[in-house]
C-alpha cells in the first residue's frame, strides 16, 4: 500500500512466531542498493531520524526498507527477548531480498537495531547482504564501559561500517577504534554529534549538516562496497 509521501508500506511474518511486523519502503528512481535498516531500542521505524536517514538516502540513489521489531509493533516499551528479535531482522532481510530479486542488499541499522543485525548475521549469514551498516553502534552501555558486545563481531563475514559521533556515550571511541581496525572495518567518525547524532549549537554545526555526512557516507561507501 503507497503512502501519501511516496512510502509503500508492507508486512511480513516473522518465522517461528505467531507475529507479523510492518516496514516502510522508500525506492528511489535507478536506485543502486537497498538498505535493510532495523530502528533503535526506543523509537520504532516512523522515528524522525529514521525517517531523515531513509529521505537522504533516497536523494543519494538508495533504497531503503524500514520494519518494526515485534515489540514497538504491539506498543509495548520493553524489547523483544533477543531470539525474537534476530528472527525478525532475517525474516526483514528474506522478505527484502524476495521484494527486491538480485539488487544488492545491506543490513544494519541504529543502535539495537544494528547490533541485533550483527548477532543474526554473526550466527548465520544473511542471504543476498553485501555488507553491515551501523548508524552508532552501542558497544556498551553509557558508564558501563566494555567490549563484550563485540565479541560476535568476528563471526561477520562480509564488509562493516561503522558511523559514530565523537559524543556517542554508547561508544567510547578508544575502544572502538582498535575494534574496527582489527576487524578490518570501516569507521567514520562524525564530529561533535552524540548517540542519536545530535549536536550542540556551539559546534557551529546543525542536524542537516549531519545528516548529510551520515548519508552521504552511507551511500559512497556501499558503492565502493560493490565496486
Amino acid at each position: 500500500m503507497m503512502t501519501d509521501n511516496g512510502l509503500e508500506r508492507i508486512d511480513f511474518p516473522v518465522e517461528g512466531s505467531s507475529v507479523r511486523v510492518s516496514g516502510l519502503v522508500l525506492k528511489p528512481t535507478g536506485f543502486r542498493f537497498v538498505y535493510v535498516l532495523a530502528h533503535g531500542a526506543g523509537a520504532g521505524m516512523e522515528h524522525r531520524f529514521m525517517e531523515q536517514v531513509a529521505r537522504r538516502l533516497a536523494g543519494r540513489g538508495v533504497a531503503t526498507v524500514r520494519f518494526q521489531f515485534p515489540y514497538m509493533e504491539q506498543g509495548r516499551r520493553r524489547p523483544d527477548p533477543r531470539h525474537l528479535l534476530l528472527a525478525t531482522v532475517r525474516a526483514a532481510v528474506r522478505h527484502v531480498g524476495d521484494m527486491f530479486e538480485g539488487a544488492p542488499l545491506f543490513a544494519g541499522g541504529k543502535s539495537m537495531g544494528g547490533r541485533m543485525t550483527s548477532n543474526a548475521a554473526a550466527e548465520e549469514s544473511l542471504a543476498g547482504v553485501r555488507g553491515l551498516i551501523f548508524l552508532g553502534f552501542p558497544l556498551h552501555a553509557p558508564g558501563k564501559v566494555g567490549v563484550e558486545r563485540a565479541a560476535h563481531l568476528d563471526g561477520v563475514g562480509v564488509p562493516m561500517l561503522f558511523v559514530q559521533g565523537t559524543r556517542d556515550n554508547f561508544a567510547r571511541l578508544d575502544l572502538l577504534e582498535p575494534i574496527c581496525q582489527r576487524l578490518g572495518a570501516t569507521l567514520h567518525i562524525i564530529e561533535g554529534a552524540d548517540h542519536s547524532f545530535g549536536v550542540l549549537k556551539r559546534s557551529g554545526r546543525d542536524v542537516d549538516e549531519v545528516m548529510d555526512e551520515l548519508a552521504g557516507t552511507v551511500a559512497a561507501w556501499g558503492e565502493g562496497v560493490l565496486g
